[in-house]
């Protein structure tokens, strides 16, 4: 089994650690290469992430769902604490840098205004990590 991880480190507070779990054939003995790595996700064994913040989160999929886990320091255990995770449909989030607002085409900047009119609530931490995980837990979008 090969483990790729990535990790970022925003200038913000979240952290957030990237990895899957890809397959390896067993009968291989060459050292593993990027190919190896580089897979569709319809190949991958599990992957997720785990985010470092207020609190530790574990979010993992083994191709039946997305669970997410919170370290529970007394324990010094993940325990499950978001079953089946899923995006609503609808979501009153939105998630954009706009200090580059003046780099925008036209579409792009009335597809924000939209949002704006709908009074939907800007959330923008500057860090993909903690913008992606509340997109994927309450809903909204991430740009």
């Amino acid at each position: 089994m090969l483990i790729r991880l990535t990790c970022a480190t925003p200038v913000s507070f979240v952290v957030l650690s990237c990895f899957c779990l890809c397959p390896q054939d067993p009968k291989s003995t060459a050292k593993p290469t990027a190919k190896d790595l580089l897979k569709p996700g319809n190949e991958l064994i599990a992957s997720g992430y785990a985010l470092y913040d207020a609190a530790c989160v574990l979010v993992l999929s083994t191709g039946l769902g997305v669970n997410g886990f919170t370290l529970d320091p007394s324990l010094g255990e993940f325990i499950l604490s978001h079953r089946n995770i899923r995006i609503p449909r609808r979501g009153k989030i939105y998630s954009v840098n706009e200090g580059n607002s003046r780099e925008w085409d036209e579409p792009t900047t009335k597809w924000i205004e939209g949002f704006k009119k709908k009074k939907a609530s800007a959330r923008y931490v500057g860090a993909m990590a903690g913008d992606i995980h509340r997109t994927l837990l309450y809903g909204g979008v991430f740009a």
